[in-house]
């Protein structure tokens, strides 16, 4: 499927097809689409959310990890930890 063929698919993902939602995510996460995943995330795609956390995480965004983290993603509050414990990791002791 080419990405001419993402306005069709977004069509189908907006009346609820799994499939193309999942087709949307996987497209997104490759071309690390941020704006893509966002927008299905905010259609309540659990899915959407955990590739934009990977997404945020490789790419050390700490501001994407923080807003996922307020809108409630553990997974995102859980790398923001992570981060933090890997930049201060004398703060334990």
């Amino acid at each position: 499927m080419s990405d001419s063929e993402l306005p069709a698919l977004r069509e189908q993902a907006a009346r609820g097809d799994r499939d193309a939602i999942d087709e949307l995510i996987e497209r997104a996460a490759e071309r690390g689409d941020f704006d893509e995943l966002r927008r299905l995330a905010g259609g309540g795609s659990r899915g959407a959310v955990d590739q934009l956390v990977e997404l945020a995480a490789e790419k050390g965004d700490t501001e994407e990890l923080q807003r996922l983290a307020a809108a409630g993603s553990q997974d995102a509050a859980d790398v923001l930890a992570e981060l933090s414990d890997e930049m201060h990791p004398d703060d334990d002791e």
